[in-house]
């Protein structure tokens, strides 16, 4: 199940440069990399992904699904960058909460919410409150949150901004796991290299509106200089792609 967008154009205001002119692409199976510079378009993609909002031409569909319809929205799930924990909610009610506002009756919603800590390695902190966590948990929290009515597409706009190494390498790997184990594609904004590391099957690379590049991880390395070092391959190659014209 893939989202499919289909000669998208959007802009912020009629007389300004559209941030996408006329974008066709389609979501891969496993964890997907969204790269490209500041302003390049990655937030606007997932923004019209999750639906919030809507292009001016063109259409988003899931399996023929169109992105305005209720149907839509049960398959794509979407976690924006800023995670607020809400004052008094332990997690598992604020992700309870979460599944409620879509569309969920309270008990399935409780019971998700169980499972859906327990998929981002939080079962422990079900019963705290939800303003103890750490940034790096917190972040796991909001990805439980939208992981709980069982989506097919899962949509995050840039997830390891501000965490440790640590923190990292271990988001990335409750994301693999969640792949492996549910079958849900991940569609993960960046503006880091570091995030590909090995678990990224697939690379896209968005400039000036644009798909510049759209492949596998290691399609995406093959444009690194020849002779760069192991450790730096991915950085290279990201120039490369984003500075050829």
């Amino acid at each position: 199940m893939s989202i499919a967008f289909t000669g998208c154009t959007y802009r912020y205001g009629r007389k300004l440069r559209p941030v996408l002119n006329d974008l066709s692409y389609r979501t891969p199976d496993g964890v997907t990399i969204l790269l490209g510079p500041n302003g390049a378009g990655k937030s606007t993609v997932l923004k019209l992904a999750a639906s919030v909002i809507r292009p001016q031409s063109g259409r988003i569909s899931v399996n023929g699904v169109g992105s305005r319809s209720r149907e839509y929205r049960k398959h794509v799930a979407w976690m924006p960058q800023s995670i607020t924990a809400m004052a008094g909610l332990t997690s598992r009610e604020q992700v309870a909460y979460a599944g409620w506002l879509k569309g969920m009756n309270r008990s399935d919603a409780w019971e998700h919410a169980k499972k859906s800590l327990g998929m981002v390695d939080l079962a422990e902190k079900a019963d705290s409150k939800a303003n103890t966590l750490s940034g790096g948990q917190l972040r796991r929290l909001g990805v439980a949150s939208a992981l709980v009515h069982e989506c097919r597409v899962l949509l995050l706009d840039e997830p390891t901004a501000g965490m440790d190494p640590t923190q990292r390498r271990t988001f990335r790997t409750i994301l693999t796991n969640i792949v492996d184990r549910k079958g849900i594609q991940i569609l993960m904004s960046t503006h880091d290299v570091a995030d590909l590391a090995d678990d990224a099957h697939h690379v896209t690379v968005l400039l000036e509106g644009q798909v510049r590049h759209d492949g596998t991880t290691q399609d995406f390395l093959s444009h690194a200089v020849s002779g760069t070092p192991e450790g730096r391959r991915a950085e290279s190659a990201y120039t490369a792609l984003t500075t050829r014209h």
